[in-house]
């Protein structure tokens, strides 16, 4: 019995040896690409949505250190400004502002979008990236289900409402943050609120694929103007997404070398925002810095199209 549990005890500290000894290989591996990007932002103005942590964060970080003058569109306004300041203090760039959002409400995103176009004159880059993920069922005060209106409706609005700015400030890209699970996603046009069924990690894949499609159908909806939109896969990255799962969010702080860094997670955010060979790229979806796979519901126009003709009519705007 001793020989046994002697043997048991050696292949454990095999095991543990080795997999300190691959860790550095796999961090490498994991870390995916890195935007090689040095193009400057002097004088360019950027939207960030939910830029104050994970890679929304890193994200305006790179843009502020480029230069740019950085709004910070966020639903905590506490947290935002903690982190304006920081990044102002990191980068010695004092045009980084907080300003309020809750892309759960529709009247916050219209007033934000007011203030936005009194405030600014010009708008070159929007990243449209805040997020929820496993949310437990519940309706925004315009009655959306919130994985729908957060990730994906608000997004739609605010980017209508800040589109005339975009192509009057031309040349300008928009980058809208998806995620893989967009391959497990269906637009279920019959039960696009969770009504009838609802499942919340196929609410978060269905509203990443609605990501997708938005990006398809808008880039169509562009084409003849000097403004490009792509969708971006961040990869595994630790950040306070997984808030909702109390077994995800141990595991993210539990074995963090698993995972991504918000600053590998914001690479290709970046990267589809100032690298000079995607100046005319768009309609595409890309990971790691480079095109990735997008799934075969992501690619189906019929779909894009009735998708955009149904969100102008939850929203109750016309957009052409």
């Amino acid at each position: 019995m001793l020989a046994f549990w002697g043997s048991v005890l050696a292949l454990f500290v095999s095991v543990l040896l080795l997999v300190f000894a691959a860790a550095p290989y796999y961090r490498k591996y994991i870390a995916g690409g890195v935007c090689k990007s040095t193009a400057k932002l002097n004088g360019k103005v950027v939207v960030i949505t939910g830029a104050n942590a994970g890679i929304g964060k890193e994200t305006a970080k790179d843009f502020a250190g480029r230069g740019a003058r950085v709004i910070l569109a966020c639903r905590d306004m506490a947290k935002a400004e903690t982190a304006a300041c920081e990044i102002r203090s990191k980068t010695g760039n004092q045009q980084v502002i907080a300003r309020k959002l809750d892309l759960a409400n529709t009247k916050s995103i219209r007033e934000f979008a007011e203030n936005f176009l009194k405030e600014e004159k010009e708008l070159h880059i929007l990243i449209n990236n805040a997020g929820v993920m496993l949310h437990p069922y519940s309706k925004t005060a315009d009655g959306f289900e919130m994985h729908f209106s957060v990730n994906y409706l608000g997004h739609f609005l605010l980017t209508f409402l800040l589109l005339e700015r975009l192509k009057q400030s031309a040349p300008g890209r928009i980058v809208n943050v998806s995620s893989l699970a967009h391959h497990g996603g269906r637009i279920r046009f019959h039960d696009l609120q969770g009504e009838k069924c609802y499942n919340r990690a196929l609410a978060y894949c269905h509203s990443k694929l609605a990501n997708i499609l938005f990006t398809r159908e808008l880039a169509r909806r562009l084409q003849g103007t000097d403004i490009t939109v792509n969708a971006v896969y961040p990869g595994i990255v630790s950040t306070e997404l997984t808030r909702h799962s109390p077994v995800l969010d141990t595991l993210r702080k539990s074995v963090p070398f698993l995972l991504k860094t918000p600053p590998e997670g914001a690479q290709t955010s970046v990267y589809c925002a100032v690298a000079e060979e995607l100046e005319s790229v768009t309609g595409k979806y890309f990971s790691d810095c480079k095109p990735a796979y997008v799934s075969p519901q992501g690619r189906n126009d019929e779909t894009a199209k009735q998708l955009w003709t149904v969100s102008c009519e939850l929203l109750g705007i016309q957009w052409g």
